[in-house]
C-alpha cells in the first residue's frame, strides 16, 4: 500500500470516528489530509521508501482562532491513536523527518513552505519562492476540509507561476544551459579538467529538466525526485530519455586530444557523444519555445535566445532583473 492510500484509510477508518467522538463541533471547520515533504506526497513511494519517515498518520489544519482553543487537545487526542494500522506501525521519523504529520495551524503550515504571503503578493516574492517547496505543498492530498481555508490557499498555488514568472525563470534556465553544457562543459574538457567538465554537465541536467517543468507548467520537486516526475509530461518527453544516456556515458576525455579530423569545432565537439546529447536537448528546447511564442530566433544556442524571451515579459520590475536571476 503506498503512503498516500494509507494515510487516507488511517485518516477514514481511526481518525476521523474520533473526531466525531470527541471533537464534533471541530469537524466541520478542520481540514484533513496529507501534504508537504515526502515521496509519498508526489505519489513516487515504494519499498525503498518505507526505511524512514513512513507510516499511518495523517494531517490535520486548523484556523489561527480554533488552533489556540483546540490545537493541544487535539494534537494530545492524535498521539493516542494506535500505533499500528493495517499491519503498518504508525509513521516513523527520522531525527530530521518529525514534524509531517498531526496537528497544525494553517497559516503556520504554509509559512514553513512559502512564508507569510500566503499566497505570495508580488512576482519578486513568486520568482525567488523554492520550487520544491511550492511541489510539496501543492501535492499530496486533502481529503476534507469544510471552512475552505486551507484548500483556498493551496488552490491559488495550484495555479501555477505568473506567466510573466514562468517567462523571467525559462529566460534564466535559457542562459544556464548555454553557459553550462554548451559552453563551458566543452571547455573544462579542452583542459583536460574532466572533474570540472562533470560539475558544468550536472548544472547542464539540473537546469535542463528545470527548464522542461516550466514549459509543461509543473513545480519541479526535491532534486531526488526531479527526474522521476518528467516522465508524465506531454511535452519534451524525449528529453528524459537523452538526460538518461548523459548520466550512463563513460569517459569521453580521449575524444578531446589529438588529432582531430578537418573541419573540428573545439565548441561543438561531436566526437564527444555527450556533446551531441546536450545538442539535441537544446534543440529540442528550442523547438518547444518557438511552439509556446517566446522566440523567434531558430539559432542552436540558447544564449541568443534569452533576448528573444526577456521581450515577452510585460511587468517592468522582472524585465530589469539579470537573464540568470530566478
Amino acid at each position: 500500500m503506498q503512503g498516500l492510500e494509507l494515510a487516507k484509510r488511517y485518516y477514514e477508518e481511526v481518525g476521523r470516528p474520533m473526531l466525531e467522538r470527541d471533537f464534533p463541533e471541530l469537524l466541520p471547520r478542520l481540514a484533513a489530509g496529507l501534504v508537504g515533504e515526502g515521496s509519498e506526497c508526489l505519489g513516487f513511494d515504494d519499498a525503498i521508501s518505507q526505511d524512514h519517515d513512513f507510516g499511518a498518520g495523517f494531517d490535520l489544519w486548523l484556523s489561527a482562532e480554533d488552533y489556540n482553543q483546540y490545537g493541544k487537545a487535539l494534537q494530545d487526542a492524535y498521539d493516542r491513536l494506535p500505533g499500528e494500522f493495517a499491519g503498518i506501525p504508525a509513521r516513523l521519523t527520522s531525527a530530521r523527518g518529525g514534524g509531517r504529520v498531526g496537528v497544525f495551524e494553517i497559516g503556520a503550515f504554509y509559512s514553513r513552505f512559502i512564508g507569510m504571503e500566503q499566497p505570495p503578493r508580488s512576482l519578486m516574492r513568486w520568482l525567488h519562492l523554492p520550487e520544491d517547496k511550492l511541489a510539496a505543498v501543492t501535492g499530496g492530498a486533502v481529503f476534507e476540509d469544510g471552512l475552505g481555508e486551507f484548500s483556498a490557499v493551496r488552490e491559488e498555488l495550484r495555479k501555477y507561476y505568473p506567466e510573466d514568472v514562468r517567462i523571467k525563470k525559462i529566460a534564466a534556465r535559457a542562459a544556464k544551459m548555454a553557459q553550462s553544457g554548451q559552453y563551458n562543459y566543452g571547455r573544462c574538457m579542452r583542459r583536460g579538467d574532466t572533474v570540472a567538465a562533470m560539475l558544468a554537465l550536472d548544472e547542464f541536467v539540473r537546469q535542463a529538466i528545470s527548464m522542461v517543468y516550466l514549459l509543461n507548467r509543473t513545480y519541479m520537486p526535491y532534486y531526488k525526485w526531479m527526474f522521476r516526475g518528467m516522465e508524465k509530461f506531454q511535452i519534451l518527453p524525449e528529453v528524459a530519455e537523452k538526460i538518461r544516456e548523459l548520466s550512463v556515458m563513460g569517459d569521453t576525455s580521449e575524444m578531446w586530444k589529438p588529432p582531430f579530423p578537418p573541419g573540428w569545432n573545439p565548441y561543438v565537439n561531436q566526437l564527444d557523444p555527450r556533446v551531441g546529447r546536450i545538442e539535441k536537448i537544446c534543440q529540442a528546447v528550442v523547438g518547444e519555445l518557438r511552439k509556446q511564442g517566446l522566440t523567434d530566433s531558430r539559432d542552436a544556442f540558447l544564449e541568443a535566445h534569452t533576448w528573444e524571451i526577456m521581450k515577452r515579459i510585460q511587468d517592468p520590475e522582472l524585465k530589469k532583473c539579470h537573464v540568470m536571476e530566478g
